[in-house]
């Protein structure tokens, strides 16, 4: 099974890339502020069973041809990295647009269809199909015993700890959503502040290698 060190390190990466603001964090925020924090923590549910849905494909698909092939997975790491970094580059240029999303006016919608629209963001969202793809399997341990348990495991860390951080975005949103609105430049600084740490997990990933 994997190593504590390597399960505490792939949760410092997941973290990284969970607490920097992207589509799924957009959505929860958008469904919180319009609608509350019953369809925050509704959408949250959604979106962790879509992106656990990736884990699983990876797990059981691309993950062991990413195991077997040394340029499957430099092609997949290289480029996994060089979009991330395109993503910071991104988020630091568009960081004023952040506003928007929270000023949003959607009407009401029941849980089940909030779940699921959840699933769909969650199930689509490139910057974790690319983390999933390009950086979980660098963290399997290939003599530690089955290669898909381990990233199932991993899979699991990576969404308790999304579960927790979408979760007080959504209910920080729909008590706070007043403060934040009154002030796009806070906006503004969390967007520029989180393209930066993109940029800088894509080079890590980048320069990462991966162990016989």
């Amino acid at each position: 099974m994997v190593s504590t060190d390597r399960l505490l390190a792939f949760a410092a990466m997941s973290f990284l890339l969970i607490v920097i603001p992207g589509p799924s964090v957009l959505f929860v925020v958008g469904r919180a502020l319009s609608q509350g924090r019953r369809a925050a923590l509704t959408t949250v549910a959604g979106n962790t069973a879509g992106g656990y849905v990736l884990v699983v494909a990876v797990a059981l698909g691309v993950g062991a041809i990413v195991e077997r092939s040394v340029l499957v997975f430099t092609a997949l790491k290289l480029a996994g990295a060089a979009y991330l970094v395109y993503l910071g580059v991104k988020a630091v240029r568009e960081r004023g647009s952040l506003h928007a999303s929270f000023t949003g006016d959607a009407p009401s919608r029941g849980g089940l269809r909030t779940f699921w629209e959840g699933f769909a963001v969650g199930v689509a969202n490139p910057k974790t199909i690319v983390f999933f793809a390009a950086v979980l399997p660098q963290f399997v341990d290939h003599g530690a015993g089955s290669v898909p348990a381990q990233m199932l495991l991993l899979g699991l860390v990576f969404h308790v700890i999304a579960v927790t951080c979408d979760s007080l975005w959504g209910l920080t949103a729909a008590t706070a959503r007043g403060w934040f609105a009154r002030s796009p430049r806070r906006l503004s600084l969390v967007g520029g502040a989180g393209g930066l740490t993109m940029i800088g997990l894509g080079v890590t990933v980048a320069a990462t290698g991966r162990e016989p």
